[in-house]
């Protein structure tokens, strides 16, 4: 069997020198995404609301796939992802991958969350998520009604509250991907996050990629608002900004913060910047096919390719970095990377060695 992707020195040094240390022994990996291609749809029925790049690294991720990245990302260290499937239209065959996800869970003894479509009942969800042994749901925003446009997507419209009421009532998880252009700093984003918070508060709301606040003009207030919050919790997952990181600790502090990772487009070999408020993936030129139409990535080449490392090895060095700038000490760098996730996870039922 070849080896899933290549692993380089410079893979090898960065993690030796800036990865290793700075991790505990064990890890949680809140934020991952597990599916096989035959559960994708292969023509989009609606428009087109999310970005397409993260299709170019992966176009499936088996379970033993999944796994066997975390063999090569980090050797010496325990994994424990927390695994979803990965629909991004509504005529993706959510119930195959769902049904593979619950397969994968019991087979492997892994936390797992259902994938949910608005369209269900309040009866349909929960029975759903109590037959499956699933923790709760992730949702997404390109599963909102077609006929909405992209830019004006509400938390509510693929988070009805009929089925906040479910997750209130039984406790449960909701991994909660942002919408709407200004991301975070979105003001009906953080108004629907904070009734979320007010409304329903047996519900465990992780919200994905700190608010998909990839770049500081993403954030705007959002911070100052978010402190009035008290169970929100926040995921890194895909998001190398050490600025938004420092920000987010000094707002709700180590306790509120998992690690994620968002694999496997964190398998992507990159270093992502910022210019005007978007960002940008830099890439090895031809690794991943023609980027040219592609607002979020740029080839480089020559030395700067060649020192391109792993997605996951950059988010978690702008985490160290964020850390250290915020003081935060190992036992809280061990909470964001085991203890908080485990603790989370003990809460809705799933029993944490």
């Amino acid at each position: 069997m070849s080896q899933l992707f290549e692993v380089k020195e410079i893979d090898r040094k960065f993690y030796a020198e800036r990865v290793l240390d700075f991790l505990p022994e064990r890890i949680i990996d809140i934020h991952t995404h597990v599916w096989l291609e035959r559960f994708r749809s292969a023509a989009m029925t609606a428009p087109r609301r999310t970005v397409t790049w993260p299709s170019r690294v992966a176009s499936s991720n088996s379970i033993e796939d999944h796994l066997e990245s975390y063999r090569l990302l980090f050797p010496g260290k325990h994994v424990l992802p927390m695994i979803f499937g990965n629909a991004v239209d509504p005529v993706d065959d959510i119930e195959a991958g769902n049904a593979y996800i619950r397969r994968c869970a019991a087979e492997y003894s892994l936390p797992a969350l259902l994938f949910a479509t608005p369209r269900w009942s309040s009866a349909e969800l929960e029975e759903r998520v109590l037959a499956g042994g699933f923790l709760g749901v992730k949702v997404y925003l390109s599963l909102a009604e077609p006929y909405i446009p992209a830019a004006e997507i509400r938390i509510f419209d693929f988070l009805p509250p009929h089925q906040l009421e479910v997750l209130d009532r039984h406790g449960w998880i909701v991994m909660l991907h942002l919408p709407r252009p200004k991301r975070l700093r979105d003001p009906v984003n953080l108004a629907q996050m904070l009734q979320i918070e007010e409304r329903y508060p047996n519900v465990k709301v992780i919200i994905a990629h700190v608010g998909r606040a990839y770049c500081p003009e993403d954030v705007g207030n959002a911070f100052e608002v978010l402190r009035r919050t008290r169970r929100m919790r926040f995921d890194i997952s895909a998001n190398t900004n050490a600025w938004v990181f420092e920000r987010l600790i000094e707002a709700v502090g180590p306790k509120r913060i998992l690690f994620g990772s968002d694999l496997p487009i964190v398998r992507m070999r990159m270093r992502r910047i910022c210019e005007s408020g978007t960002y940008i993936n830099l890439v090895p030129r031809g690794l991943y096919g023609d980027v040219s139409g592609d607002p979020n990535m740029r080839e480089v080449d020559g030395e700067e390719a060649e020192r391109l490392s792993f997605f996951m090895y950059e988010e978690i060095d702008a985490f160290r970095s964020a850390a250290e700038v915020t003081g935060l000490t190992r036992e809280e760098v061990g909470d964001i990377f085991w203890g908080n996730g485990a603790r989370l996870l003990r809460e809705v039922g799933f029993e944490v060695a």
